[in-house]
């Protein structure tokens, strides 16, 4: 579906009060995701963080995208306990590799929350991916009308 000028310019005008907001982070590659999550956990005047969600990466820091993904849900479960937020309900596993094909999603908790969290409420979701999109394409993947129906 096609949005009007109109409709566009509506969708990137800056909402007010607190947003809605899972945070798709691959924590443990680089420390701009660590600021990113605990600048987020620390704005509760402006953000309702529902969820995070760790991502897979592959450098010199892993063993390849299943060990960068672990990593950063150990990551985000010490800043989350350094921050006394539990993780529980709140930090997930994301995708343990890369998607396969195009058209093809990789399941994982991480894409199944997200799924279950954009269908829950007519209020607008706010998705900030700051590693691979994984685990936020397979949700696309998984049930198309999270993005077509906001979009």
């Amino acid at each position: 579906m096609l949005l009007s000028e109109q409709e566009r310019l509506e969708k990137l005008t800056a909402k007010s009060g607190k947003l809605r907001m899972v945070l798709d982070t691959d924590t443990y590659n680089e420390i701009d995701d660590q600021f990113a999550l605990v600048h987020a956990l620390l704005s509760p005047e402006r953000l309702q963080v529902e969820a995070v969600y760790a991502a897979p990466f592959f450098n010199e820091r892993s063993k390849g995208p299943e060990d960068g993904m672990e990593r950063s849900y150990e990551e985000i479960v010490r800043l989350l306990d350094l921050l006394k937020v539990s993780s529980e309900g709140y930090a997930f596993k994301g995708s343990r590799g890369y998607l396969p094909a195009a058209d093809e999603p990789v399941e994982s908790e991480a894409a199944r929350d997200l799924v279950a969290r954009a269908l829950v409420s007519e209020e607008t979701l706010y998705v900030a991916t700051i590693g691979a999109p994984t685990n936020v394409a397979s949700a696309i993947l998984m049930e198309p009308k999270i993005w077509s129906e906001s979009w």
